[in-house]
């Protein structure tokens, strides 16, 4: 007894000596633990492999997070699934750091008289680990001919909308496109870790019953849907879809995981990646290795033989393998070095041969890419604009062609840095011309060939508007597949930047200046409505759409959705048009925008002005995240002043801050016949210290629209079968409450 425990004091002995050294000299500790696996552990469930940090079974994972579980389906063959039964089923897993698992389809169906076909409707969730949904791999996708998907975040709102009717079905592509005619998609952000998908319809798919009673979302691969005109009918049969997660490890930076040799998980032969969503880091093998860096030993990082590939990488010499590359010797010749003249002259020859085929492969070139340019000039109207351009020969404000060598030395071959917005027609580059003019470029996505006659009168007339308060169109590039715009730059950011992103209290917008912006929007869009030569309609007035020079003074731009309106034609059928929370209610019922709907949607800009709100904001309470709504409740309740913005009023221009309101209310009427023209609101503007009364002002009108406009019941008990009033996107929000909400929660 007395030697056993003579032997137990040495053991401690030992192990606290170990434990003095490693802290006395921390460099001794090796690079990472290793790992070896348990010859135990599962590999594979099914069809899915395990790799390692994953595993089925203690001692085969890393942690909790790579825990997953093996079990059989109601037909007894095995399924893979994340953590317990309901996270998800796992198709997947790549030791590259993607995880791809199932996901459910949301669905919002009706029956033909409008009520909602809760049998065929269904809420779709999902409960992920800390892994994040991939923001490269994935997309939000929508399909319907009535539908709007939104997904909510603490990151933000993503979202997209996607309308059709009878009469454009045959307008929808068989290729795949997903581009707002039914079917829309969007990108999601990085590190989404809580996400929550909702679904709804603007009136219950009454119009389109008969060809699409349903509508549909998921977060899917963006590589697994390709949209036909036969979805909008058999979606039904789907029930799930694959969905793409990425893997990493821990929370550190590979810098900080590195410092603790015992947590870092990166073996031999590797090397430590960061992950570019969300926290952690990834472990891959070097360049010429290849197996699994999580593990040591068989399984790991081994060495490549490049040598028994085929094709040989060597080609006709020796290829010889070295650890982690390989090496090429030249064969020993099989004959005598050929004679000096013989060698002149195959290389003389050669040399001719190159070069003759260099200049007639570059000479083929250039005529192919003239041809290419001269093609697209032709095919994108080029004839006709230089045509338009010689009529009017003399006048200094009419467009400019720009070649696309112009262009592309402006933006230095389009580089991304240039990239200044991106928007749902396109991107907008910025550039610097010759003469050292800096000009905004913006590259749209699509064009419609039967519209490039229509295209060309508008940047003929567009390019004509010379008005201080107009994003002035300098001319356009016809040599590319797609039209190229050219605009005036404005450097000083947008309406919405300076209202709702502006944290320096010295450089908040007055009052004074907000209502001279105001002023100046309505009178630029007095002029378009009825003193340019042709009258325009804007059809998407937003505050990201006002810029601001230097001096604050408000410009105009982004006129892609506008159109000319012909003198004899006083209503224009669209496509889909607009941005929710500035879109005339109209709209919804006659699928018609007009100089009315500007009106409108100036009236929601006046009242952003007045709150400093946003137009549409989910993180408002629910009766309060349409800004219109809740502008129209205060005006009702007399409480005006509790929604504008602190510091705005003061005892010298309430009387003026009631004024606009009064003006904005009049915009906002329902009936686009009741509101006031722009002229007669920017006549009202600029005449406001006056304290004029308005002279369209109608008490018991105004009250009706209130009246009908609160009729849409903001509500929790809100029944949709009611919603056949309720055309005003105010409803926005009350309408997709009490639909198909599919909700991700506890992502990482």
């Amino acid at each position: 007894m007395h030697q056993f425990h003579k032997l137990i004091q040495h053991l401690e002995l030992c192990v606290l000596l170990m434990l003095l050294a490693q802290h006395i000299f921390p460099g001794c500790s090796s690079s990472a633990s290793a790992q070896v696996l348990h010859p135990n552990c599962t590999a594979r469930c099914g069809d899915v492999e395990i790799p390692y940090p994953f595993g089925t079974t203690p001692d085969c994972y890393l942690n909790s997070d790579f825990l997953v579980n093996c079990t059989k389906d109601s037909s007894g063959s095995p399924v893979l699934y994340l953590r317990d039964y309901g996270s998800g089923q796992v198709i997947n897993i790549s030791i590259d750091g993607q995880l791809r698992i199932y996901t459910y389809i949301g669905k919002d169906c009706y029956h033909q008289n409008g009520n909602q076909d809760e049998y065929n409707s269904q809420t779709a969730s999902a409960t992920i680990p800390r892994f994040p949904f991939s923001n490269t791999h994935n997309k939000l996708t929508a399909v319907g001919c009535d539908t709007i998907a939104g997904i909510t975040s603490i990151e933000g709102i993503n979202g997209c909308l996607s309308l059709c009717s009878n009469d454009t079905l045959q307008n929808i592509v068989y290729d795949g496109t997903c581009a707002g005619l039914g079917c829309c998609q969007t990108t999601i952000q990085t590190n989404l870790q809580d996400i929550e998908v909702r679904v709804t319809s603007f009136s219950n798919h009454r119009d389109v019953w008969a060809f699409n009673p349903c509508s549909y979302t998921f977060l899917a691969e963006d590589s697994y849907f390709n949209f036909s005109e036969g979805d909008l009918r058999n979606l039904n049969n789907r029930t799930q879809v694959p969905t793409v997660l990425d893997w990493a490890i821990g929370n550190d930076t590979c810098q900080d995981a590195k410092k603790n040799a015992t947590s870092f998980v990166c073996q031999s032969n590797s090397q430590c990646v960061d992950s570019t969503n969300g926290p952690g880091y990834r472990c891959s093998c070097l360049s010429g290795y290849r197996g699994n860096p999580y593990v040591s030993g068989g399984d790991g990082c081994q060495d490549i033989d490049e040598c028994v590939a085929i094709p040989n990488p060597c080609g006709d010499d020796i290829c010889t393998n070295t650890v982690g590359n390989y090496t090429c010797t030249q064969k020993p010749r099989k004959y005598p070095i050929p004679l000096t003249q013989i060698t002149v002259g195959i290389t003389v020859g050669v040399a001719a041969f190159l070069i003759a085929g260099s200049w007639l492969f570059w000479g083929y070139n250039k005529r192919k890419h003239l041809m290419r340019k001269q093609k697209f000039f032709e095919q994108n109207g080029g004839m006709m604009l230089r045509q338009e351009l010689a009529k009017k020969e003399g006048y200094n404000e009419t467009a400019r062609i720009f070649t696309a060598n112009e262009l592309k030395a402006a933006t230095n071959n389009f580089d991304e840095s240039r990239i200044i917005g991106r928007g749902g027609f396109g991107t907008v580059y910025e550039g610097v011309l010759k003469d050292g003019r800096v000009i905004a470029i913006k590259k749209s996505k699509v064009m419609n060939q039967d519209q490039i006659e229509q295209f060309i009168n508008e940047v003929i007339v567009l390019s004509q508007i010379n008005h201080r308060n107009v994003v002035r169109l300098l001319g356009c590039c016809l040599e590319t597949e797609v039209p190229l715009l050219v605009y005036e730059y404005i450097s000083n950011g947008t309406l919405f930047e300076k209202v709702h992103e502006n944290s320096n209290p010295s450089t908040i917008l007055s009052w004074e200046n907000r209502l001279r912006i105001a002023a100046e929007i309505a009178g630029v869009l007095a002029y378009l409505h009825s003193d340019a030569s042709v009258p325009i309609v804007h059809r998407d007035i937003k505050s990201t759409n006002i810029l601001l020079d230097e001096n604050y003074t408000a410009k105009v731009s982004d006129f892609g959705a506008s159109r000319l309106v012909p003198i004899d034609q006083d209503m224009l059928s669209t496509m889909v048009q607009g941005t929710i929370g500035y879109l005339d209610p109209e709209y919804l019922h006659t699928s018609q925008l007009t100089e009315k709907s500007d009106v409108y949607s100036f009236g929601v800009i006046l009242v952003e002005l007045m709150t400093g709100k946003k137009a549409l904001a989910f993180d408002r309470p629910e009766e309060e995240r349409c800004l219109a709504m809740l502008f129209i409740l205060a005006m009702t309740n007399d409480k005006l002043f509790s929604i504008v913005e602190d510091g705005l009023a003061n005892d010298g221009n309430r009387k003026q801050i009631q004024e606009a309101a009064s003006l904005a209310l009049a915009c906002l009427r329902v009936v686009g016949d009741e509101r006031p023209t722009m002229r007669e609101v920017a006549s009202e503007l600029q005449g406001l210290h006056l304290m004029e009364k308005h002279p369209w002002m109608d008490t018991a009108t105004a009250s009706e629209d209130n009246k009908h406009l609160l009729g849409c019941q903001l509500l929790d008990g809100y029944d949709p079968s009611d919603s056949i009033d309720c055309n005003t996107t105010a409803c926005y929000d009350s309408i997709i409450a009490d639909h198909v909400v599919l909700s991700v929660g506890d992502g990482r």
